[in-house]
């Protein structure tokens, strides 16, 4: 006899949500690696809400598939640039290797060099890959015909935010970096007092020496954007944008930062209204593991499992370290699942499982996982603070040694330097992480303020995207600090006036006085 009332709630709830949700039309600018792979988690996210997404990629794009279920892409057809494949990654890593064995003065010198190379590798990039979009006047139209709501991108390269400026988007940001350092320093005050700079290794608390180098820093990292990435873009520049167009305005200009950092991470910092915390966005429950690797994981016992990875960008390590590090596994009581590409090390040891892929959420969140070896990798990291497991770090390239130096300062990791590394070193530090409580303990304290959060990372990255789509932007939330010139924002304009008063008053009292002693001594000598 019909439905009952108890069926047809859940039905009409339903149909309401169905009737009253209004799908976004979302255009996508991602950049590629690892990049990638925690932007997908957004546009699964998005998909899974009913809104229609384009990303644009690259014909060379290494991981960003030109089919897929949940989004439809534009592939652009970029002019020759330098390879930027495996390759160079593995050049990239045998100079990270050669930096670390250097002194520290020495190390600060070659490695901003080698900053200033690869910025300049990257957004050669980045300006062939928009140049080809604004030069094709037929893609152009396509993208303005779209209607899209807004634009999606990773910032680390301009291109995606060139391009949504340049269609007049609404602009929302998945973000870490920009141009030369933290993007933190583009959209709020970072004074280099407390707020560590890229690659200084140093955290929120510095002695004067290690101000004055992080205030060097900070000036390098002012000197690369102004004079080795403004100008690469500055031809780009007067043939598609209206005169007077300011690169470093136009990244400054995005409605929402979807911050991927948290503050049980990250060190306190000015911030502003714009600006949204959605570190370990793409951390979610272990799933079940597949069945021969569940078997192993069984296998382990009551000692359980260290697993590996040196993320997307390195497969391994060069030989002697590798050697280093097997030997070292041979010598735990646990079992060892190490992600790895190559030929195998000749000691490797029976207890040791080498995979070229592995489901890592899935491990870190398995109960038999005592420890992560880890290049230092953001998203692994945000994985293993959700997960509560302790991480030895092995830092190789980019913010990899930033983002450990702040696990150790919060007592969950032991740091070792990967081109000096030794058998005995490598063993004490795996038994010191696996057997002292306090790793696992800080790290499980450090997940436990992680999880506890009114709306999880994910749900408040999508909840900001839509309400840009909803109100067709957030300019009301974007601070007027970033339209004032730098003499302005500073307050220097200010200080020059107020100085130039008693300045004033000071060179008038002089003149005075002058005036009088001149009157003086005239009177004398008409009297003499």
């Amino acid at each position: 006899m019909g439905l009952k009332w108890i069926h047809l709630a859940p039905l009409t709830c339903l149909l309401f949500m169905i009737c009253c949700s209004h799908g976004g039309n979302v255009l996508v600018f991602p950049e590629d690696g690892s990049h990638w792979v925690n932007m997908q988690v957004i546009l699964r996210k998005l998909h899974t809400n009913g809104h229609s997404i384009t990303v644009v990629r690259s014909s060379k794009s290494w991981y960003i598939q030109e089919s897929s279920p949940i989004y439809s892409t534009i592939t652009v057809n970029p002019t020759e640039t330098e390879d930027v494949g495996a390759d160079f990654f593995k050049i990239l890593l045998e100079r990270s290797l050669d930096l670390q064995r250097m002194s520290p003065i020495v190390r600060f010198f070659e490695q901003q060099k080698d900053i200033t190379n690869t910025l300049k590798i990257f957004h050669k990039g980045a300006l062939q890959m928009i140049s080809a979009i604004l030069d094709d006047t037929s893609l152009v139209k396509h993208l303005r015909d779209a209607n899209f709501d807004l634009l999606l991108t990773d910032p680390a390269f301009p291109a995606g935010v060139l391009l949504a400026k340049f269609l007049a988007l609404p602009m929302i940001y998945n973000v870490r970096w920009l141009n030369a350092g933290d993007a933190h320093m583009a959209i709020a005050p970072s004074p280099p007092s407390f707020v560590p700079m890229y690659n200084s290794l140093f955290s929120d608390r510095m002695n004067f020496l290690q101000r004055t180098e992080n205030f060097l820093r900070y000036l390098v990292s002012l000197l690369q954007e102004h004079c080795i990435i403004v100008p690469i873009y500055s031809d780009m520049l007067d043939r598609h944008f209206p005169p007077g167009s300011d690169l470093l305005k136009m990244q400054q200009s995005a409605d929402i930062w979807l911050m991927r950092v948290d503050f049980v991470f990250e060190f306190p910092r000015p911030t502003m209204p714009n600006v949204v915390y959605i570190g370990g966005f793409q951390c979610r429950p272990a799933q079940p593991l597949p069945v021969e690797l569940e078997d192993f994981m069984q296998s382990s016992g009551e000692h359980g499992v260290v697993m590996m990875s040196l993320g997307a960008a390195v497969g391994a390590l060069p030989t002697e370290i590798n050697e280093v590090i097997a030997t070292a596994f041979a010598k735990i009581p646990q079992k060892v699942v190490w992600r790895y590409h190559g030929d195998p090390p000749s000691s490797l040891g029976n207890n040791t499982l080498l995979l070229e892929w592995f489901p890592q959420n899935d491990l870190l969140g398995h109960p038999k996982t005592r420890m992560f070896v880890s290049h230092g990798g953001t998203n692994g990291i945000y994985e293993a603070i959700y997960h509560g497991v302790p991480v030895l770090a092995l830092p190789l390239l980019f913010d990899q040694f930033d983002n450990v130096m702040r696990l150790q300062v919060r007592g969950v990791a032991r740091v070792l330097q990967a081109a000096t590394l030794t058998e005995q070193e490598f063993l004490k530090a795996l038994q010191d992480v696996l057997e002292d409580p306090v790793y696992r303990n800080s790290m499980q304290k450090l997940s436990e303020l992680h999880r506890d959060l009114p709306l999880s990372p994910l749900d408040t990255a999508t909840f900001w995207i839509e309400y840009v789509m909803r109100h067709k932007g957030a300019a009301h939330l974007r601070s007027q600090g970033v339209n004032m010139p730098w003499y302005s924002y500073h307050s220097l304009d200010v200080v020059a006036v107020l100085l130039s008063f008693p300045l004033i008053g000071l060179w008038a009292s002089i003149y005075v006085c002058k005036l009088l002693c001149c009157s003086k001594s005239v009177r004398k000598r008409k009297v003499d």
